[in-house]
């Protein structure tokens, strides 16, 4: 009986040190203050870096095998990695080259609060596949080989092993140059990286839906001529307006018109989609003009998949790209580039406004406002002369207006 008991006060006293050590080391790593507070915003700059960055390192034109050095500025990591850890995990992030590496900065908050994960790494430069330097979680101090296995499986555990050790071997070489705040990545193009890529962005389920999706949009259109034209309000009805349409399926559904809008083959996206029914070439308009129902359609699309700050990002980077070497820019083209990006934002906000006004045969007038003395087609240097750019008071005001008049309508107010 005594050993019995000497058993249990020593099973107790092993239990008592382990809760205090787990009650310790909780302490050491959560935090009452986030490391990181910014909000998640995308830039216009970020959005040219990025086309430019695709342009010149476009996997279509890749050979395997082929190596490439590409630069890629410091900012549009900061960026895009804060976007992703705010879409993604609900975090705050941070991307900068300090002496000799590059740290990345991660606040996640917790849901006991005030109490936030903060994290630290850095970095190095190096002639092969990256690695860490340095790591800290709150105020505990992870050796960088104990905390790059504990990546490596928190990464296979979320079903991406595979997907991590192919991209890990594709680096070459990692460089920074501090003083043009550069990253410089040397690679070695793989094509299953593209594959992998898709199968990461869209899951069986997502492609199944988006084959729903276009058979749908298939049958809407049937005995419809090639070139007839038709309200964009009488196709997003149907696809959209149902009470028992799932966010995933609205979101389908958008992006399958995006595809057709914007002149390109769902088979970019979803190679299978090569051998699926194909709708008839019909010009849908809003509000009697096709470049208005473009702007509409691929800005929710956007919104719906990505996010508002980046539909909204890249709508403003379009005209001023047009300013510079297109039409021109054109405050309406904004208006459906807001309007489409606040409908896109509802299918995660607020289904049920969608439901009101798109099940109930919408009009066009319900998705866009007028879009009388919103002025068009302007050259970049009247468009400067006149309006300055994003952040002027005189652009600004077109811009109020432009909102004030999408508040107006019942689907965004």
């Amino acid at each position: 009986m005594r050993s019995l008991f000497r058993f249990l006060a020593t099973l107790l006293l092993v239990a008592l040190v382990a809760a205090l050590a787990f009650v310790g080391l909780l302490f050491s790593v959560l935090d009452g203050k986030p490391l990181v507070q910014r909000e998640a915003t995308v830039s216009t700059e970020a959005i040219g870096q990025a086309r430019q960055l695709l342009a010149g390192n476009d996997p279509r034109r890749l050979r395997a095998g082929e190596e490439r050095t590409v630069r890629i500025p410091a900012a549009l990591l900061d960026e895009g990695i804060n976007y992703a850890a705010t879409q993604v995990l609900r975090a705050r992030a941070a991307f900068g080259l300090v002496p000799d590496a590059a740290e990345l900065r991660l606040s996640l908050p917790l849901l006991v609060a005030p109490a936030f994960l903060n994290l630290q790494l850095q970095v190095p430069a190096a002639a092969g596949p990256p690695h860490l330097s340095a790591v800290r979680i709150g105020k505990l101090v992870l050796p960088p080989a104990a905390a790059e296995a504990l990546l490596d499986l928190g990464i296979a555990a979320a079903g991406y092993g595979n997907e991590w050790r192919m991209l890990r071997r594709a680096v070459r070489g990692l460089a920074f140059d501090p003083g043009a705040d550069v990253v410089e990545l040397r690679y070695a193009w793989n094509p299953d990286l593209l594959d992998s890529a898709r199968e990461v962005a869209l899951l069986p389920a997502d492609v199944a839906r988006i084959r729903a999706a276009n058979a749908r949009y298939v049958d809407l259109l049937e005995g419809r001529a090639v070139g007839s034209r038709l309200d964009l309000a009488a196709v997003l009805g149907p696809m959209l307006g149902a009470a028992n349409v799932s966010a995933e399926q609205r979101r389908a559904a958008l992006l399958v018109l995006a595809s057709y809008l914007a002149g390109q083959g769902l088979s970019a996206l979803v190679p299978e989609a090569v051998g699926w029914p194909k709708a008839p070439r019909v010009v849908l308009a809003l509000r009697g003009r096709h470049d208005s129902a473009q702007h509409f359609v691929v800005s929710a699309a956007l919104a719906a998949w990505a996010g508002e700050p980046v539909a909204t990002a890249i709508g403003v980077y379009k005209e001023l790209e047009d300013a510079r070497r297109g039409s021109g820019f054109s405050f309406a083209d904004l208006a459906a580039d807001r309007a489409g990006t606040r409908l896109g934002e509802l299918i995660r906000t607020d289904p049920a406004r969608l439901v009101e006004v798109l099940g109930n045969s919408p009009r066009d007038a319900d998705l866009l406002p007028a879009l009388d003395g919103l002025p068009e087609f302007l050259p970049d240097a009247e468009f400067r002369r006149r309006y300055g750019g994003p952040g002027e008071p005189a652009y600004e005001r077109l811009a109020t207006e432009i909102e004030r008049r999408l508040g107006r309508l019942p689907l965004y107010r």
